[in-house]
């Protein structure tokens, strides 16, 4: 049975989460690390392989029984020499690193890399809500906001980045994205985005969210603290993320447009813990930029935290 276990790893701008899984998807085994903030692709790489050990001793096996491992790593990814190009929410990856072979050489398994929000998609399609439909739009807003596409039935990836919502233009001439452009839909609404505002604004008004992070021991805004700082009745951060909200419906209406989706996945960190109440105002926000009726429907991702890792394990080499 252990031969047909694998091994998946969702690496983000926060976390690295591994797990291991039967190839129907079942997860008997996990691990997940803090992404680390210095030594850049080389100690992320390192983490990465710690947290594959780690799992697959969760899930009483030794890495060398995986079949194999994958990987869905932020950026531009070259899926066939297992390069990541840049990850620009992750602290010092701005070069290409050949992270496949390098963890192949540290895990002694074989090692595919994908785009982290392309295999969540892949998950979501086939195990989560996804399933059953011909079409669909993901959207994962996290540290940062990725996409990935399904259409007539099937995963499209393009030369390997489609479904890039994040980086498309929701406001020419807008603020310096993190990727070099300008008035990215990430600009606005991503995590890293989100808490450099949130660190201008503490100048001029009075806001919980540090406090909160203080409290919590926490070095960045994550989820969770936006979370808790909305329930404290917090106005920057609420005023931030009706803001990223906007940019959000601008992106997804008009790709809805181009597309015709049946259907539109929110995922990701911030996408998930703010539920079902924000995936109302998302939908809203974006049908103002929706050419046709009916809309489709809108639906939070099923898979949660997990759903990367599982999607990345899917892959093969």
């Amino acid at each position: 049975m252990t031969v047909l276990l694998r091994g998946g790893v969702d690496v983000g701008g926060t976390k690295i989460q591994a797990v291991i899984t039967t190839r129907r998807g079942r997860v008997v085994g996990g691990a997940r690390r803090v992404t680390p903030r210095e030594g850049g692709p080389a100690a992320v790489a390192d983490d990465i392989a710690l947290a594959v050990t780690e799992a697959a001793t969760s899930a009483g096996v030794r890495v060398r029984e995986l079949r194999s491992v994958g990987v869905g790593a932020p950026g531009h990814v070259d899926g066939a020499a297992g390069v990541v190009f840049k990850a620009a929410n992750i602290v010092g990856w701005s070069e290409p690193f050949a992270l496949g072979p390098t963890l192949e050489q540290r895990l002694g398994r074989p090692v595919a890399i994908g785009n982290d929000v392309s295999v969540a998609v892949e998950a979501e399609r086939r195990f989560g809500a996804g399933r059953g439909v011909r079409s669909f739009l993901g959207v994962f807003w996290g540290t940062g906001v990725g996409g990935g596409l399904v259409l007539d039935g099937r995963h499209v990836v393009g030369r390997g980045s489609a479904g890039e919502i994040g980086h498309m233009c929701v406001k020419p001439g807008g603020r310096r994205c993190a990727c070099g452009l300008r008035g990215c839909a990430e600009a606005y609404a991503g995590r890293a985005a989100l808490e450099q505002r949130a660190r201008r604004e503490a100048r001029k008004r009075k806001t919980v969210l540090f406090e909160i992070a203080r409290k919590r021991e926490r070095d960045s805004l994550t989820s969770g603290i936006w979370i808790r700082a909305l329930e404290q009745g917090d106005q920057v951060a609420r005023d931030l993320l009706d803001e990223a909200v906007d940019a959000l419906g601008v992106a997804i209406g008009s790709s809805v447009t181009l597309l015709d989706v049946e259907r539109v996945v929110i995922g990701g960190g911030i996408g998930e813990r703010l539920g079902p109440k924000w995936l109302t105002r998302i939908e809203r926000a974006a049908a103002p930029h929706t050419f046709f009726s009916p809309p489709p429907v809108y639906v939070l991702a099923e898979l949660g935290d997990l759903g990367g890792a599982i999607g990345a394990s899917l892959l093969t080499r």
